[in-house]
């Protein structure tokens, strides 16, 4: 019996897996086991040895049992180990490679025009995409049989009143009336928005946006007008010596007005923006006209100021390189991964426009 315990312990200590510690169970304990056969003997032992005799064959059978019973739960934990190490997920890891968004070139080319003028001292304003006749051109001094009043240029809605109709912005300089009808002078803003003409090519969209900036003050003259659009330009473009030429022009809201140039080279092929035998025009500016100011309330003897607007698209077609405006509204997820920006990418004139 002692032997039988012993190498029985033995091979349960020795068992590497659940099945093996059972194979050994049956050769101990099993119908046909050694310790089994051992209780066969008792029938033919005399009173006193039988009970000696059974006496041990419990006690090892005990021991035995509880051995397998140990053995088999540190197996079994065992076991459990390796398949949690097996199936492991690690959830550090993304959804997917391209979970990363990305910023589009449009709102990323108002933030760094935004970050610029605000270093100026230029806060935003804003306002409705739907006007009304007087916001959008009686108040901008546009004369009734101005073109861009007829429909072929504006999206008009039906009257809503007779003779009265709403319409679609055809700029953002509504926004300027507005302010200067809200605000009294001084007055310094720029106004970021949508706005919406027909007309539809390679170069023009029905919905495209702006950037106008407006200043009202009592001592505000051209030459501030310059010095601060050729600022913009030199950081915008990031080229401390951008060539910028002021070329007359006319509005009916500004007087004297001026298209803006900057110097480019177009040598083999290739624009690129600063010194060079090019011009390419980007903007439009002038000194606020008397009547844009009479008509919002503000005396043109005593105040004036300049204002300014340029596309957005453009401004970016430029800067990044993108060759067809229509591809800014195509909504394709591959051409925003190439064009767009991170969103850690916050334009400031301290940390660079677009890293």
């Amino acid at each position: 019996m002692d032997q039988l315990k012993s190498l029985t312990l033995d091979e349960i200590a020795k068992a590497e897996t659940i099945e093996a510690l059972e194979a050994v169970r049956v050769k101990a304990l099993g119908k046909k086991g050694a310790l089994t056969e051992e209780m066969k003997k008792l029938g033919g032992m005399a009173p006193d040895e039988r009970k000696a005799f059974g006496a041990r064959i419990n006690e090892v059978k005990a021991v035995l049992e509880a051995a397998l019973s140990e053995r088999k739960g540190l197996l079994e934990n065992a076991a459990i180990d390796a398949r949690l190490v097996a199936e492991k997920i690690d959830i550090t890891l993304p959804c997917r490679p391209e979970a990363e968004g990305r910023i589009h070139p449009i709102s990323q080319t108002i933030d760094e025009v935004t970050a610029i003028f605000a270093e100026m001292g230029f806060s935003v304003a804003e306002g409705p995409d739907i006007e009304d006749d007087f916001h959008n051109f009686t108040a901008l001094n546009f004369p009734p049989d101005h073109p861009a009043r007829q429909m072929h240029d504006t999206f008009f809605f039906d009257e809503h009143a007779p003779g009265e109709r709403l319409l679609l912005r055809t700029h953002t300089s509504p926004v300027q009336v507005r302010t200067m009808l809200n605000q009294k002078p001084p007055i310094r803003v720029i106004i970021p928005g949508r706005t919406f003409r027909c007309d539809s090519d390679m170069t023009h969209t029905p919905m495209f946006h702006q950037v106008e900036g407006l200043l009202i003050d009592e001592t505000t003259h051209f030459g501030h007008l310059k010095g601060c659009l050729i600022d913009f330009v030199r950081a915008f473009f990031e080229v401390d010596d951008v060539p910028v030429r002021f070329r007359p022009s006319f509005f009916p809201f500004t007087e004297p007005s001026a298209e803006v140039d900057i110097g480019c080279s177009r040598e083999g092929g290739e624009l690129r923006i600063g010194r060079g035998a090019g011009w390419l025009e980007i903007l439009g500016c002038g000194m606020v006209h008397p009547n844009v100011l009479k008509n919002c309330g503000i005396d043109p003897d005593k105040y004036q100021g300049f204002a300014f607007g340029m596309g957005v698209e453009r401004l970016a077609m430029l800067k990044y390189g993108i060759p067809d405006l229509r591809t800014f509204f195509d909504g394709d997820l591959r051409w925003l991964k190439h064009y767009g920006f991170a969103p850690q990418d916050v334009p400031s004139l301290a940390g660079g426009l677009a890293r």
